[in-house]
């Protein structure tokens, strides 16, 4: 027999993946199907399995809930597709998780983007400043994706397959956008240089990483709130 429930707090395919493992986790479960959009999933049994069961197994992941599914839910969904909440900005909660993963990014691309420059200019400081910021910022994407890689392996227990597949997915834009106002906001301030003992550098350190995790926010908080998907 198939039972078919609502899932809520799925944001990306790395967490169906994670809900999915863990339902089909459960006795007399053959096979789990979620949609992610819907935010529906269809669990095929051997006999009737309570809710309650389902519920038990997602207990180690508090983001996730399982509910009955009936047709009122699918009609709010369609409902809020077509006539979108005129508070969509105005949520605290998906504010904040989206400020979570976004901070997360501007570790990851700082890490790779500042060494790459302090590199470049301790041992090649011939490097064209184009080709410095260009190298920065592939450093800085290489090093996002890894740490968030291993947040998703560690932290939601993905296989690592799984984990540099949802990490790729789900943050390369929004690092993308950090990494080049990164960059522009660093080489207009103080023309890409560092030079540690000036104030001034500091100062534009401060402001790039600020605009750094300004410019892909209201992105991510889209992406959360409208099609309930991390973008990272």
């Amino acid at each position: 027999m198939t039972q078919t429930y609502m899932v809520s707090g799925m944001t990306c395919n790395g967490c169906a993946a994670t809900v999915k493992k863990s339902l089909a986790s459960v006795a007399h479960v053959e096979q789990v199907t979620i949609d992610l959009d819907e935010g529906r999933a269809e669990i095929s049994t051997t006999g009737l399995v309570p809710l309650v069961q389902f519920q038990k197994s997602l207990s180690t992941y508090p983001a996730y809930t399982i509910a009955e599914w009936n047709q009122g839910s699918q009609s709010i969904h369609a409902q809020k597709s077509i006539n979108p909440d005129l508070s969509f900005w105005r949520d605290t909660n998906v504010w904040q998780r989206a400020s979570l993963n976004t901070l997360n990014c501007l570790v990851g691309c700082s890490i790779g983007d500042f060494a790459a420059v302090i590199f470049l200019q301790r041992f090649y400081p011939d490097t064209l400043m184009s080709v410095q910021m260009i190298l920065a910022t592939v450093a800085g994407l290489i090093t996002s994706v890894s740490m968030e890689t291993i947040l998703l392996k560690y932290r939601e227990n993905f296989a690592w397959s799984t984990a540099l597949q949802t990490a790729l997915s789900m943050s390369f834009i929004s690092m993308i956008a950090m990494e080049l106002v990164m960059n522009a906001t660093d080489f207009m301030i103080t023309g890409g240089k560092a030079a540690f003992g000036n104030p001034l550098y500091w100062t534009a350190l401060g402001v790039a990483m600020i605009a750094g995790f300004l410019a892909p926010l209201p992105y991510n908080y889209y992406k959360l709130k409208k099609f309930n998907k991390a973008c990272h």
